[in-house]
């Protein structure tokens, strides 16, 4: 008896020790020890909890020991913690990168990824910092299917041209920018270091932003702090140096001579060089044009937050020379970011941004034929820089182009600024419990300037080049907008099962411009302006005023997303977009779009599966609107100008501009996309899979018209269908494998088809881009071609003796052994127009990424590269003239029958072997390292005791090596033109840069 009652006592008295009940204390921090607030504190599987204040403590009151407790933030992995005892907790949060990844961007609101119906892609922070880019395209070449970048020209501050999902229209084909809201034009005011994210709207899912969103959107949010967040110091650093990636290999002095003197002799004049023994390898102009230039950026940031409010603030300076020239082609950006939200009253919430950027850009001649890589290309070995007596040497006999490409830098004053400010505001009302009205305005103010100076030069005998007459040129242009959204919103969950969101808003955008300028004449070196300037004109002389332009755009529209149980998801957009672009009958255009999804992996026959984490099957289809035209091109204007005699006397007044066309409409782009997302082995590995079908209607264009119409320019009218279809395809590991090693792996591909299927214009095509000197156009958009393809001759070889030549039609009588055989196409025994056909095009056939980082204890390292395949470049800066210098492929060139089938024979004479034909035309393809880095962060104790929380320092190598065949400078550069690009004059190539950098936290 005496057994069993102490058996109870002991089992009382545990059970008291049990159920005791503790006050639990601690404190809540980041990876980098940082308190983290507003942490959600709970007791498992209770309402029972708190949440952790402005330094990340918390207090728990009657716990039990062994009660499990949760602490959850947005952002971050949950992590469930047993009460033992009264110690105090401290709680380190790791940042769950999968669900920072899960919100996106969408237009006017967000979405989970699980959510989305659309293509949308998303770029993080930390790739963009592991790039170091100096503009944000460059972060985005390869790291996102679907989206191309092409680079027109690897200058400082030089711009890109960006295409999703292909070229759609042969008029401006740029994608809609957002930075947190405010329309943005030029990237390149923009400091990459102040991104937080960028989202991609690649199908209809853009259509909510109605007409400017035809060639997609890209969403850029910037950073900002957070509520209960204390202020925060960033301050990120790095400088470095440039140098070109490779240079042309051209003929050296001795070789030069050999062959401009066989070139002579075979044209039957005397030879040049009777003596070659003594040239040796003479000038070598691209080592004297190019240089190591020094780039270095400075980037600092202050964000935090307090109970109802967040803020931010960051600046930056970057400045980058040329590896063209030096510091006379630099390009210096200074930018400001700040922004302030808080919540005030009761339900109100206001939210307000404002970017002041200023950039300041020295020009040099590029990406023509009067380029100083196009002269260093064709300037002849044997000259030396500088004559005897100490003076640049004169490019004698070398044509009207080309010059000392020395001489032309020293001689070339050409400044450009921009002054840029750009706001935002908005505000916000929740009541009745799902309602939401919001109103947003953003608004940009820039002022675009130049100043020119030409002063007296002469480069040698009948060059373009030569300037008699000294000349200022100043510029200055002012570009405004605005727009103005106000909307409401309704969300609600039904019983846990529907999840209805409704929008319905309006939207103003108005975007005016002012040009003016004006040239002085006879100024000095001493004092080059318009204040000593002789005599003054201005820009706008002839038409009496400055040049204006005013457009705007008044839009209605709806959403309706829907989802049922999170598995049946439905969207819905319809909008209504009017445009002054257009006339009173087709001035408003009605666009529709939708999308639907399934997450079959929250099915019942699924949820069970240890395969797939996530399976979504998506699909969307809508239609976009295109107004990018000029201005009032439904009416005549008198903004032409004209030349009219009165008294005897020329007098220089308006005319009629451009022919209108009361009928051009809307341009309408019909997109479909069918897609799948995967997420499988523990969310380890991502899976994306697109397929696009972009068809554009009533295409834009202006066509090509008789001059016999008169005076103005052609009109604009709807003349074509484009389609643009392809296949994208994602995939991305993931794995933290432990606390030292981290491993992420992500490749990309897409592939695309380009079409014009009709162009209803005369003649059935238009043509653009300029090959030579004198030639006609080789680029054409017609049907049954990619756009932009290049129309010429194709070769069959080299004439080997003259039978051959008789036997063969030939394009001319001068055809001689050893000259270029173009094939007869359609075998009519004549060699002419007709017999011009596809030869090659710009776009390419596929494009990929892959990308690497890993993290190894306290090291990290990146690397990214990009391939682009089946594209075409026009080799296009070489300039055939007598005394020019040649490539080296010249070395094998034709020298009697059997020496070679590749390369033409050399002459001074008239040969057609200088006629556009795929002979000038290489393969494009390439594969690109584009960056590499290794960096390594410095633990904690090393800081202990000062306001120092992390210190990483790192090294980067940005396009490191390019595989390619093409013989130019940069198989990635081109003009960007839907007609005309990929024709390669001398691109100025993308530099290779080495860095060494710092990331300081505070």
């Amino acid at each position: 008896m005496r057994h069993y009652l102490l058996m109870i006592l002991a089992l009382v008295f545990t059970s008291y020790l049990s159920a005791q009940s503790i006050e639990v204390k601690g404190n809540v921090k980041d990876g980098s020890g940082m308190p983290i607030p507003g942490v959600n504190i709970l007791q498992k599987n209770t309402a029972k909890g708190t949440v952790s204040d402005f330094d990340g403590n918390f207090v728990l009151s009657d716990i039990e020991i062994g009660t499990t407790i949760t602490f959850s933030y947005i952002g971050y992995v949950t992590q469930d913690v047993v009460v033992t005892n009264d110690t105090f907790l401290n709680i380190q949060l790791q940042e769950d990168l999968a669900k920072l990844d899960e919100v996106v961007v969408i237009g006017y609101g967000t979405q989970t990824k699980k959510e989305i119906t659309g293509a949308v892609s998303v770029l993080g922070a930390e790739t963009i910092e592991a790039l170091k880019p100096t503009r944000i395209e460059q972060a985005l070449q390869g790291q996102v299917a679907g989206v191309n970048i092409t680079t027109q020209s690897g200058s400082p501050g030089a711009g890109a041209t960006i295409n999703i999902r292909g070229v759609s229209t042969n008029g401006d084909s740029r994608p809609l920018i957002l930075v947190d809201g405010n329309v943005i034009e030029d990237l390149s005011v923009l400091n990459p270091n102040d991104i937080e994210s960028i989202n991609i709207l690649k199908d209809a899912t853009a259509g909510i932003y109605g007409v400017r969103a035809a060639n997609g959107v890209i969403l850029i949010k910037t950073k900002t702090g957070r509520k209960e967040m204390p202020l925060q110091v960033e301050y990120n650093a790095y400088g470095g140096f440039q140098q070109t990636t490779r240079e042309i290999p051209v003929l050296n002095a001795t070789e030069y001579a050999l062959i401009v003197n066989e070139a002579h002799a075979a044209g039957g004049s005397a030879i040049p060089f009777s003596d070659v023994s003594n040239l040796g390898s003479g000038t070598d102009w691209q080592d004297k044009v190019f240089t190591n230039a020094f780039i270095t950026n400075h980037n600092i940031l202050f964000k935090g937050g307090t109970e109802n409010s967040y803020y931010s603030y960051s600046g930056s300076f970057l400045t980058q020379d040329g590896i063209v020239g030096g510091s006379d082609s630099n390009f210096t950006r200074f930018t400001n970011n700040l922004s302030y939200n808080v919540d005030f009253l009761k339900n109100f919430k206001f939210t307000s941004g404002l970017m002041l950027i200023r950039t300041n850009k020295s020009n040099l001649p590029e990406n023509s034929n009067s380029s100083v890589l196009f002269n260093a290309l064709n300037m002849a070995p044997t000259f030396s820089v500088y004559d005897e007596e100490g003076n640049y040497t004169l490019a004698e006999g070398l044509g009207g182009e080309v010059i000392n490409p020395l001489a032309q830098i020293d001689d070339t004053y050409d400044r450009g600024k921009v002054l840029k400010l750009s706001g935002n505001a908005g505000l916000s009302y929740n009541f009745l419990d799902h309602f939401t009205a919001q109103t947003n305005i953003q608004w940009n103010y820039s002022e675009v300037s130049s100043n020119i100076f030409n002063p007296v030069a002469f480069f040698g005998s009948g060059k373009n080049s030569n300037v008699d007459r000294s000349s200022i040129v100043t510029t200055l242009d002012y570009y405004r907008d605005y727009t103005f959204d106000a909307f409401f919103k309704y969300q609600n969950r039904i019983n846990d099962t529907h999840n209805i969101n409704v929008l319905l808003g309006t939207s103003v955008f108005k975007t005016t411009g002012e040009f003016s300028g004006k040239t002085g004449y006879d100024v000095t070196i001493a004092n080059p302006s318009l204040e000593a300037a002789v005599d003054i004109e201005d820009r706008f002389e002839a038409v009496g005023r400055n040049q204006t332009f005013d457009s705007r755009l008044l839009s209605y529209f709806t959403r309706l997303q829907y989802d049922y149980k999170g598995k049946y998801l439905f969207s819905a957009v319809l909008r209504r977009d009017g445009s002054t672009k257009f006339g009173p009958e087709n001035k408003f255009g009605f666009f529709p779009s939708g999308s639907i999804g399934w997450v079959a992996s929250d099915e019942a026959f699924l949820s069970e599966s240890k395969f797939f984490d996530l399976l979504k099957f998506r699909a969307s289809y809508g239609i976009l609107g295109n107004d990018r035209i000029p201005d009032y091109r439904f009416v005549s204007l008198l903004n032409g100008e004209g030349t009219y005699i009165f008294n005897d006397q020329e007098v220089f007044g308006v005319a009629s501009g451009a022919i209108s066309n009361p009928g051009i409409k809307w341009e309408k782009q019909k997109t479909l996309d069918i897609g799948v997302d995967m997420r499988i082995a523990d969310n380890k590995i991502n899976i994306t899979a697109d397929y696009f079908k972009k068809r554009t209607e009533d295409l834009l264009v202006i066509p090509q018209v008789s001059g016999l119409l008169g005076t103005g320019g052609a009109p604009v009218i709807n003349g074509g269908i484009i389609e643009n279809s392809g296949f994208e395809f994602a995939i991305g590991y993931s794995n933290t494998f432990n606390d030292d090693f981290k491993l992420n792996i992500n490749y990309n591909l897409t592939t695309l088809n380009n079409d014009v299927i009709a162009v209803n214009t005369d003649g059935d095509f238009l043509t653009g881009g300029s090959f030579g000197i004198g030639q006609p156009t080789p680029s054409r958009m017609e049907a049954g071609y990619p756009i932009g393809y290049f129309r010429g001759y194709k070769t069959d070889g080299i004439f080997q003796n003259a039978q051959e030549v008789a036997d063969y039609p030939t394009v001319d009588n001068r055809v001689q052994p050893g000259d270029l055989r173009f094939v007869d196409i359609n075998n009519d025994g004549f060699i002419n127009d007709e017999d011009k056909t596809y030869i090659g095009d710009p776009i390419p056939d596929a494009t990929m990424g892959l990308n690497l980082s890993l993290d190894f204890k306290n090291f990290d390292f990146s690397a990214y590269t990009f391939a682009s395949l089946g594209n075409e470049i026009v080799r296009n800066f070489e300039r055939n003239q007598a005394l020019t210098n040649k490539t080296v492929y010249y070395l094998d060139r034709w020298t009697g029958e059997g020496s070679t089938n590749a390369t033409p024979r050399v002459t001074t004479g008239a040969t057609s072997n200088i006629v556009f034909s795929d002979f000038y035309v290489e393969d494009g393809s390439f594969i690109r390292l584009q960056n590499v880095q290794l960096g390594y962060t410095f633990t904690d104790k090393l800081f202990s005791g000062s306001k120092i929380e992390k210190l990483r320092l790192y090294v980067s190598a940005n396009n490191l090596f390019t595989l390619t065949k093409y013989s130019g400078y940069d198989p990635t550069a081109s003009s960007g033109a839907p007609i005309g690009g990929g024709i390669d004059q001398g691109f100025y190539p993308s530099a290779r840069t080495y860095l060494l950098g710092v990331n300081l936290k505070f």
